[in-house]
């Protein structure tokens, strides 16, 4: 029962019992005054009328017509004349029953008074005894009526009482609800604090909650931080900050092996002429702000999905899927010619050669590599600071993206042209099935194998159709859900997450399935919640609050954001494959994982790994803390 209910309870036994007592004291009281006034009224109405009668004639008919005149205007129940011997000389009586009072009420409340009795007179002798009663009718019809007067006002002063109460009340516990929601987040792994409320015993608990809050936040942002500095230290170079050279084919590994990356893309490939000159001439320091310099250029010219290296000395790296390779070198030749070799060329003429080669998925990476370095070759024969890119031998015919326009509008209308292949994700514990996670595929037409998300879903983000597509697979997905058991986690793009139509047609859509939504698993690329962080944080809540699980995928590129995690409540995360890859030789990325897992699990986060690629990985995984894993090395067979 809510606190409201209760305080209209409390209201109505208060007022019940405040009106059963005023009524007894009122009722009772009144009817002693009522019975005062019948009896005086019966003696002063006797006095009178044998007065009246001593002083005329007795004649009977004169004495009837006065008591008859009497009785019809004084409301008496009866009036008698007796002779002084006891013999009944005229009386008249009213038997009926008048007024609305109920027969209950009567018993419940008589009215007793004695008659009035006075003598009559003739000269010096006794006429007779006149006796007459007033009806109390009348008293016990006022009576009726001021119970009934009192009872309208107690029930008009309950309402009254109790919507000012129930105001009261919840202008009161205002606060109080704050603190609940506040608890409810908190159950629900969401860290928030709330203001302060004036009521000094809410205040009280008010303010250990948002101790409380604060000191989890703060370790956890301090544990981030801590993560943060490993991961850099683990994972990027120490002077230009890129990925080092293990982290950096751990992504390419992922790049060439993963499906949420195009099919094709180019690898380029940047080599500094002479390092070791470099640092004999500019110095240690100045060789190392070159470097810095060079490292920082990297970086910013990569756009989403693009990852930079440090392969080692003088040599760097640049991974740019869905990018033709003469293009992508073409551009960064031009940045470098702009940004950042006018700085230098005074003191160095002779700086890079830059190349760039295709690669196909499942490219094997020894060969990208391989063919990549004879490309750096051929570009140091064409002279310094020059670029070279081989014609690139495609084994898919690229579509221009008026065709990509029609062939996803197409897609949508035919549902039969998308599907989803399911991966499994089982537990790292006991090999037990978490969920299976949905990649989407695109038919082209009959003849040609299926795309995959990274083949096209770069271009319905430049089309702008992201959103009709996700809320495609989501159908998909549920209408899988009612054929078979389990769960499937489903990938939204990060564009998505931020069109608020979109949002109300999913909403819809759960709403319309409630006894699906508890199996679906929702998750988002870490980029695209860093992009739209309250969007996400507001999808986030909306689909947990449908019975919805939440997640964020490729987790731990932008750790350093990772603090705002406190508020999202979110289900699991799944950590980036480069983090993954060859796990069982990096104790740095072990120690890593390690401290990541507790982190995210003292905040109610399960941890999946995503790209473990051998069956033995998985007892590691288990003991450095993950509680699910999935890749090419995790294989499932469905048990009966």
């Amino acid at each position: 029962m809510t606190l409201v209910k209760q305080i209209w309870l409390a209201i109505a036994l208060i007022m019940a019992a405040a009106f059963g007592t005023s009524l007894a004291v009122n009722l009772y009281s009144t009817r002693h005054y009522l019975e005062q006034q019948l009896q005086v009224k019966n003696l002063d109405n006797a006095t009178s009328i044998a007065l009246s009668l001593s002083q005329m004639n007795k004649d009977p008919t004169t004495v009837g017509l006065l008591l008859a005149a009497q009785f019809d205007l004084g409301h008496y129940r009866f009036i008698r004349i007796t002779s002084p011997n006891g013999q009944k000389l005229f009386e008249q009586t009213y038997s009926g029953d008048f007024g609305d009072v109920p027969p209950w009420f009567t018993r419940l409340f008589p009215i007793h008074t004695e008659p009035g009795q006075a003598l009559i007179q003739d000269g010096w002798k006794q006429y007779g005894t006149l006796t007459l009663a007033s009806h109390d009718q009348y008293a016990y019809q006022s009576l009726w009526d001021g119970m009934l007067e009192l009872l309208r006002w107690f029930v008009l002063g309950c309402l009254v009482a109790g919507g000012i109460g129930t105001w009261l009340v919840r202008w009161f516990t205002r606060p109080l609800l704050e603190v609940v929601a506040q608890a409810q987040a908190l159950a629900e792994r969401r860290f928030q604090t709330v203001k302060e409320p004036r009521t000094s015993e809410l205040r009280a608990v008010t303010r250990a909650m948002n101790d409380m809050v604060g000191r989890i936040k703060a370790m956890f942002t301090e544990e981030a931080q801590r993560l943060e500095v490993l991961r850099d230290r683990v994972n990027h170079d120490a002077v230009t900050g890129l990925s080092n050279r293990d982290h950096f084919l751990s992504q390419l590994r992922e790049v060439l092996g993963g499906e949420q990356h195009g099919s094709s893309g180019s690898l380029i490939m940047l080599r500094l002429a002479d390092l070791n000159a470099l640092n004999k001439q500019l110095g240690h320091q100045r060789a190392d702000q070159l470097l810095k310099s060079l490292g920082e250029l990297l970086q910013a010219d990569t756009q989403e999905g693009q990852r930079a290296g440090r392969l080692k000395g003088g040599k760097f790296a640049l991974i740019c899927p869905t990018q033709d390779s003469a293009a992508a070198a073409q551009a960064l030749h031009a940045r470098l010619l702009r940004d950042w070799l006018p700085q230098w060329q005074s003191e160095w003429h002779d700086l890079f050669h830059l190349a760039a080669v295709h690669y196909e998925r499942h490219q094997g990476l020894a060969d990208l590599l391989t063919r990549a370095d004879q490309a750096l070759a051929r570009a140091q024969a064409k002279g310094r600071n020059n670029w070279y890119a081989p014609e690139a031998s495609r084994t898919r015919i690229a579509i221009p993206a008026e065709q990509w326009r029609v062939l996803l509008t197409e897609a949508m209308a035919q549902t039969d042209r998308l599907s989803l292949a399911l991966f499994p994700v089982l537990s790292c514990r006991d090999g037990w099935l978490l969920h299976h996670e949905g990649a989407l595929r695109l038919q082209t037409d009959v003849a040609s194998a299926p795309l995959s998300a990274g083949d096209f879903m770069w271009m319905a983000a430049k089309l702008n159709l992201t959103a009709p597509i996700d809320l495609g697979v989501v159908k998909l997905a549920i209408r899988g859900l009612r054929e078979r058991s389990g769960k499937v986690a489903i990938n939204l793009s990060a564009d998505t997450i931020a069109d608020f139509g979109f949002r109300n047609q999913l909403t819809e859509l759960l709403q319309a399935n409630p006894a699906l939504c508890s199996r679906l698993l929702f998750e988002v690329p870490e980029y695209g919640v860093s992009r739209h962080f309250e969007a996400f944080q507001s999808l986030s809540h909306r689909l947990k609050s449908l019975g919805c699980q939440v997640g964020i995928e490729y987790f731990g590129k932008r750790f350093v954001e990772s603090d705002k995690l406190a508020s999202l409540g979110l289900d699991y995360i799944k950590v980036d494959p480069g983090y993954v890859r060859g796990i069982g030789g990096n104790a740095g990325n072990q120690e890593f994982l390690t401290g990541l897992c507790t982190m995210a699990q003292t905040l109610g986060m399960a941890v999946i790994a995503v790209g473990v690629e051998h069956a033995e990985d998985l007892a590691l995984l288990s003991r450095l803390g993950f509680d699910g894993a999935t890749g090419p090395g995790v294989q499932w067979n469905e048990r009966s």
